[in-house]
């Protein structure tokens, strides 16, 4: 029997194993999704097979990137359709072909930024591009600030800093933007969606959120916001309901819409989430979402015993 999520003009059904990978592959953590011009859908993953393309019926295509990308984190296709990859890892940020050839290079590989000094990069997360084509970056895990940079990749300016306060940061996680130039970034561990202009002048803010991941908007002018939200961190609330792993979808101004799974905590059956990191929808509304289930198990589920495979993503159908 499918599983539905959500109602209304949300609903959704579960695809369970949409992607066909080859024999003995597997994605380990999938941090980041995106979806090009052909619906072909690029997962940037964690395995030994960073980058991993299949077509809408999730047929494998081609796998690119191995040995080039110590920990995928996050993934945005412009519109001329180069990828921008985001590696924590090797704090850098490298704008690519659709076939993997290396276009731009941000950062220097292997070398972090001082922790919290707002240089470019330590630990960055992800990107977004702004109408204007000028790049964005969260920064991330080791700072707490965004850069913007000019389409040849020089840097213009750097905002924010390590806080709970308008334009402060406390896990800069993510990062997308609308065709009205308004930049929106998840303030993870502060729970919220923070919004600038692309000065970085604060506008506003989103709560009812439960520490917003993954962050993605369709192109055009007022888009809903798709969020991935993380389930509770700590032993005591582990299991409590209404807190996630889940999807909720936004307004451009932050009003909810619908929210999808995390009424009774995390889980591995379909429909259920375990940490919704990135995700992405198609041209036909279908949700792709990556979770990165081996490095949530512990947080998820304490000492159970972990599953020799974890799924890692996850599409929803739109009905």
């Amino acid at each position: 029997m499918a599983v539905i999520l959500g109602s209304g003009e949300h609903r959704y059904r579960v695809v369970e194993d949409w992607a066909k990978l080859p024999d003995g592959w597997e994605f380990r953590d999938v941090a980041a999704v995106a979806v090009d011009g052909n619906d072909r859908v690029y997962v940037f993953n964690r395995g030994e097979h960073p980058m991993i393309v299949f077509d809408r019926e999730g047929n494998f295509l081609r796998s690119w990137g191995e040995g080039e990308y110590p920990r995928a984190h996050g993934i945005h296709l412009g519109p001329d359709e180069t990828l921008y990859l985001t590696d924590d890892g090797s704090h850098t940020v490298r704008r690519c072909t659709l076939e993997g050839k290396v276009l731009m290079t941000l950062g220097v590989p292997g070398t972090p930024a001082p922790f919290m000094s707002n240089e470019p990069f330590h630990r960055c997360t992800h990107t977004a591009l702004s109408p204007d084509g000028h790049l964005f970056v969260s920064d991330g895990y080791g700072n707490a600030c965004v850069h913007k940079y000019s389409p040849d990749g020089k840097l213009v300016k750097t905002w924010g800093e390590s806080g709970s306060g308008p334009g402060q940061f406390n896990i800069v996680h993510n990062i997308t933007a609308d065709d009205d130039g308004w930049i929106y970034v998840a303030d993870r561990e502060n729970h919220r969606v923070q919004v600038f202009d692309t000065e970085g002048r604060y506008e506003t803010q989103w709560s009812n959120l439960h520490r917003p991941c993954g962050l993605f908007m369709p192109r055009g002018s007022c888009p809903h916001c798709f969020i991935g939200e993380l389930g509770p961190g700590m032993a005591v609330n582990r299991n409590a309901p209404n807190l996630g792993p889940r999807l909720s979808i936004v307004t451009h101004e932050g009003e909810l819409v619908a929210r999808l799974g995390g009424e009774d905590g995390p889980g591995q059956e379909p429909g259920k989430f375990l940490a919704p990191h990135g995700l992405t929808v198609d041209s036909r509304g279908d949700i792709y979402v990556g979770e990165v289930s081996y490095t949530s198990w512990p947080s998820s589920f304490g000492d159970r015993e972990r599953p020799r495979y974890l799924r890692s993503l996850q599409k929803l159908e739109k009905l």
